[in-house]
């Protein structure tokens, strides 16, 4: 880790006023003779370049290094709900095999929980060539603690040269901890994943507020590990015969232990999930009033589609947080997403770029969500969708008198 420091016997009045000046983050304080770097401090060098000569020093550290050849393969984690497989994990293996294939590695799971031994032969038929079963009544419930120790055993045991998580509930609260415990990076909610011949992982996500794409990568640690919205990858085709094998791991009763007891769990009720729908009509901000949203909903009774907006029209109330799309809502990849007055901004875009048909509507001609889209129409949505509205229905009724 670099260290910035100051020579304090160097220091006097004029220099101290110098380098106190100079700093742009404030991060200089001037207390009883003595200079004091602060939290405020983004090792910018700023003061080192341009202050006083010999007063401020930057000691960057040696970097660490790994052995590559000693870390092989890609591990998945099985991310699930008392043994049914959520999705993203499926989707997860597909891009485990497309990244090992650069590198000619093995694709593993770890799966974690109890009575969950029949349920990883599902996972043999996607591909895999180990899935690696913890499985133990302690593991019933998702504890922090006991899930982290068998994950902990998982690449200890096998060494993986990168791991992909699913970005869930548990997924987010579990990669970090893995993550600390093994010093290496972690990179959150990736939206593409590149494998180098030198088997570091180029971790690629939106950042700034989505105005740039950041590549990520971990050339000094290992495991290299990243999670991965649901709906950003694709998943593999459902082999007939499964392929690969299962491991039953052993694990030492006191790593099973855990400060939380799970008292109650409480099923919640099954709900619409815009990332499952296969035709969403999706608003902006270019809707005036909520009672406007009325030709909105008709236009999806029409198609059979679920409603979603970007992130105006949720702190408006007109829409759940739940129906936001993009950086801060839900990915989705639907098999047609219809665009409303939306102008295309990356946070927006990044949520659901993937759609098999785009079909944008927007009154601007050079609005960035025509460089996405498949079809568009340049007008305004008042006057678009009623008219997309009436050809439905007439098509619907030319369609029955037939």
């Amino acid at each position: 880790m670099s260290t910035l420091i100051c020579h304090q016997e160097k220091l006097n009045e004029s220099n101290i006023q110098a380098l106190v000046d100079i700093c742009p983050f404030g991060a200089l304080e001037h207390k009883n003779g003595t200079l004091e770097i602060t939290a405020g401090c983004k090792m910018c060098k700023l003061c080192v370049k341009k202050g006083p000569q010999g007063v401020m020093e930057f000691i960057e550290d040696a970097a660490t290094t790994v052995d590559k050849d000693s870390w092989k393969g890609i591990g998945v984690y099985v991310d699930h709900v008392e043994g049914e497989i959520h999705p993203v994990t499926l989707e997860l293996i597909g891009k485990a095999k497309e990244l090992a294939s650069v590198v000619n590695f093995p694709v593993y799971c770890v799966f974690i929980g109890y009575n969950i031994k029949d349920k990883a032969q599902e996972l043999l038929h996607y591909g895999v060539d180990e899935v690696f079963v913890y499985d133990y009544e302690e593991l019933k419930h998702f504890r922090i603690e006991p899930y982290t120790a068998a994950f902990e055993d998982f690449i200890q045991r096998i060494k993986p040269s990168s791991l992909l998580v699913g970005a869930t509930t548990i997924g987010r609260s579990l990669a970090p901890r893995v993550a600390a415990r093994f010093r290496t990076g972690l990179t959150a909610d990736c939206t593409t994943l590149e494998m180098k011949e030198n088997t570091d992982l180029v971790q690629i996500r939106p950042a700034f507020g989505g105005n740039i794409m950041a590549q990520i990568i971990c050339p000094n640690t290992r495991p290299q590990m990243a999670t991965v919205r649901y709906k950003v990858m694709n998943a593999p085709e459902k082999q007939c015969e499964p392929n690969g094998k299962i491991a039953l791991c052993q694990l030492d009763p006191q790593q099973l232990v855990s400060s939380i007891n799970v008292l109650k769990v409480t099923h919640k009720q099954i709900e619409e999930n815009i990332s499952d729908a296969e035709v969403i009509i999706a608003v902006g901000r270019a809707l005036k009033s909520e009672k406007d949203m009325a030709m909105i909903v008709e236009l999806a009774q029409l198609l059979g589609a679920q409603i979603a907006g970007t992130r105006p029209l949720v702190e408006a109330g007109w829409i759940n947080a739940k129906q936001q799309i993009g950086l801060s809502g839900r990915t989705v990849k639907p098999k047609l997403i219809i665009t409303l007055g939306i102008s295309g901004a990356v946070q927006f875009t990044a949520g659901m770029n993937s759609s098999e048909q785009i079909f944008a509507i927007n009154i601007d001609p050079l609005a960035s969500i025509f460089n996405i889209a498949h079809y568009g129409i340049i007008g305004d949505l008042y006057e678009v969708v009623p008219q997309l509205i009436e050809d439905i229905k007439g098509s619907k009724l030319l369609a029955c008198a037939r």
